[in-house]
């Protein structure tokens, strides 16, 4: 069973999403500070950077945007043959409709697409693409079908979508209601391109209680516990939450306190250390370094009860579950590279790559495996689009500057 824990005090909003008892994920709102991600607004072509075939966008925000080219591209663009550069595709002073795909990190800006994508309950409007695309964790293959059917047939002015998970076995009719509801929010947004004043929001994700419900909310399985009566009360009434099923799994806990939430403080803690013990008695390592983050794992304690090759890919596989959840909780982005205690037999490569693979199929911001080096490295890949868990929750050491070590006395 999952649970999705709403504790809100003092203008500030924490959501923790636990799932088999376990904390798999944390966000954070300051009701006070509206959220980017996802956001579109017109904005101003300011800058064009030919070096970097990138450009700077003002959307009105504290810092200007950045705005690649391959995020400039039109979908007749995409497919042309012609050598596009960045001055070819923008005009500086130009107006354009864009959305944040990435939040502002450290002293960078937001970075933003022209590829607009409207989000709903049970999938993904994809304007620019008219591709019926499935979510990979729909595995049945008559579901497949089914719904790439129902996709042809909703599809009109070649607006494409992604049903999302949650779409399996929904009637056609409710998923017509939302792709119609999908495609007049984009219209609406689309009569707002040529409209002063620039720059301009045009269109915001709900707030961020509503999106947590949105992508994480399954009827089946998951309940909702908050401490906050107008939040209770919203949740109850909102006709947004209409087709959810919410009210027989909404709580309304006023005693509630993450702070005092035993598992959920020790999952806390255990993400913002460096080392994270298995059951097994063995341990991983994770550094987080402005490039990448490394991985390594270690047999620890773990002596095993069999062969030394049996005691490794034991103390892999368990570690594989964990580093899977940890990627995930500290929403780590970026390149990871996982150092495995080193296996000899492809066949047990095999096994702790395809579990890794398997746990990551439970993160939305979808790692990827890309393969293991010469060196019996695993690379990995993951979206970064906010600021990660440490960043999130905790400050830099204004002694140390965050290099976290003391000298020895030399004497």
């Amino acid at each position: 069973m999952n649970t999705i824990y709403i504790d809100s005090r003092d203008g500030i909003n924490r959501i923790c999403i636990v799932e088999d008892g376990r904390l798999v994920e944390y966000y954070k709102e300051d009701t006070g500070r509206h959220r980017l991600l996802g956001n579109v607004y017109r904005g101003r072509v300011v800058n064009i950077l030919q070096g970097m075939e990138a450009a700077f966008i003002d959307i009105g925000e504290e810092k200007n945007a950045y705005l690649n080219i391959k995020d400039a591209l039109g979908r007749e663009m995409m497919y042309s043959r012609e050598k596009l550069t960045i001055d070819k595709v923008l005009k500086h002073g130009e107006d354009i409709m864009v959305q944040v795909v990435k939040e502002p990190l450290g002293s960078k800006g937001p970075k933003v697409t022209t590829h607009l994508s409207i989000p709903g309950r049970y999938m993904v409007l994809t304007p620019y693409s008219n591709r019926v695309n499935i979510s990979k964790k729909i595995r049945a293959q008559e579901e497949i079908e089914r719904l790439k059917t129902v996709g042809k047939e909703l599809e009109r002015n070649d607006m494409g979508m992604i049903f999302r998970t949650v779409s399996q076995g929904v009637d056609s009719e409710l998923l017509k209601e939302e792709y119609n509801e999908l495609v007049g929010i984009f219209e609406r947004i689309e009569g707002e391109r040529n409209y002063l004043p620039t720059p301009k929001l045009i269109y915001s994700e709900p707030v961020l209680v509503l999106q947590i419900l949105r992508d994480y909310f399954d009827e089946s399985k998951t309940d909702v516990v908050t401490n906050s009566k107008d939040i209770f009360d919203y949740l109850k009434t909102t006709t947004k939450l209409s087709d959810y099923n919410l009210k027989e799994k909404l709580t309304y806990d006023p005693q509630y306190n993450m702070d005092y939430h035993m598992s959920i403080q020790m999952d806390m803690k255990e993400a913002l250390s460096r080392r994270v013990e298995l059951k097994s008695g063995g341990y991983i390592v994770i550094d987080e370094t402005e490039a990448l983050t490394a991985i390594d794992v270690n047999t620890g304690k773990y002596v095993g009860n069999l062969t030394l090759s049996d005691t490794i890919v034991r103390t892999n596989i368990e570690a594989a579950v964990e580093i899977a959840r940890q990627i995930r909780l500290r929403d780590i982005g970026g390149i990871i590279i996982i150092d495995f205690i080193d296996m000899k037999n492809q066949d047990n490569i095999d096994i702790v790559l395809g579990k890794l693979d398997k746990e990551f199929r439970k993160d939305k911001n979808k790692p990827y495996v890309m393969g293991m080096t010469k060196l019996n490295l695993v690379e990995v890949v993951r979206k970064r689009n906010r600021p990660t868990l440490d960043k999130e929750t905790t400050i830099v050491c204004p002694t140390c500057n965050g290099r976290g070590r003391i000298r020895k006395n030399e004497a």
